[in-house]
């Protein structure tokens, strides 16, 4: 079998967009996963307490749109955050039809344990802090504009 080595074949894996930001994503999952095993997290859990550290509590509706995350993703990982006593959910008392994730102490306690995780991630990288700053601007930009359309038809 021989490769197609044109420069303009738009079907080369080294063309696309979407296989960088793949390969990283994976490999940056498992960049943290020793950090996180033994906090008990998962990078994807991680994610939710990053949130939560913010601003606590949350309603499912919102944690999803921060992070991307449908509610049937986010449903399991938020279960497992509650099993493991780092946040619970209730009702709003508000609007019953809302669930609200909040911060339980062991889940306030543990951000202390995680403060240095992302001093620690990237001094063990070999890119300059400016050019991470940079790529992640430049990633964040590439969210909001694949984000735009479905915003423009989110309801009120």
């Amino acid at each position: 079998m021989t490769p197609l080595t044109d420069a303009t074949n738009d079907l080369a894996l080294d063309r696309q967009l979407c296989f960088p930001l793949y390969a990283a994503s994976n490999l940056v999952g498992r960049l943290y996963r020793p950090v996180l095993g033994p906090l008990g997290l998962t990078y994807p859990q991680y994610l939710v307490m990053l949130v939560l550290w913010e601003t606590s509590p949350q309603c499912i509706g919102d944690l999803g749109r921060k992070l991307h995350l449908d509610s049937g993703t986010l449903t399991p990982l938020v279960r497992r955050l509650v099993a493991s006593g780092m946040v619970s959910r209730r009702r709003d008392p508000d609007d019953d039809r809302r669930v609200l994730v909040g911060l339980t102490d062991k889940g306030r306690d543990l951000r202390q344990a995680a403060a240095d995780i992302p001093r620690l991630l990237v001094a063990g990288l070999a890119i300059s802090p400016d050019d991470l700053a940079h790529l992640r601007d430049e990633v964040q930009k590439l969210v909001r504009v694949l984000t735009a359309p479905d915003e423009a038809t989110a309801p009120e």
